[in-house]
C-alpha cells in the first residue's frame, strides 16, 4: 500500500515539477515566472519528498524527507516574495498583458495621504 502510495505521489510531484519548468520558460515576465516556480515547484518538490517517505517510511531517511518538506514549504513562498518586491522596487515593469499593479495602487494610496 505504501509503496502505491509512493508511486503516486511522485508521479503527482514530476507532473507539478514539469508544468512549473514549463512556466519558468513561456511566462512573460518574473512575476509570472515568480509564480510558476513557487506553486508548481513547491507542491512537486513536496510530493516527491513525500513519496521518499512513503517509500523508506519512518527511519532517519524519511524523517529527513519531512523536514525537508517543512523546509521547502518555509523558505520557498519566503523567497519569492522578497524576490518579487526587490524586483518590483528596482522598477522591473509588469508585462504590458497584466491587468493591475496592486503594490503600486497602494503606494500611491500612502503618499496622497502623507
Amino acid at each position: 500500500m505504501s509503496e502505491a502510495a509512493g508511486w503516486v505521489f511522485i508521479i503527482i510531484g514530476i507532473t507539478f515539477d514539469l508544468v512549473g519548468c514549463i512556466g519558468l520558460v513561456r511566462l512573460p515576465d518574473i512575476y509570472n515566472r515568480l509564480q510558476a516556480a513557487t506553486k508548481c515547484v513547491t507542491l512537486g518538490t513536496c510530493m516527491i519528498l513525500l513519496s521518499v517517505f512513503f517509500f523508506v517510511g519512518l527511519n532517519s531517511v524519511g524523517v529527513k524527507a519531512l523536514l525537508c518538506i517543512w523546509f521547502v514549504l518555509i523558505t520557498s513562498p519566503t523567497s519569492a516574495h522578497a524576490i518579487a518586491r526587490a524586483a518590483h522596487r528596482s522598477g522591473i515593469r509588469l508585462w504590458v498583458g497584466s491587468v493591475m499593479d496592486k503594490y503600486a495602487d497602494d503606494k500611491e494610496g500612502t503618499e496622497d495621504t502623507a
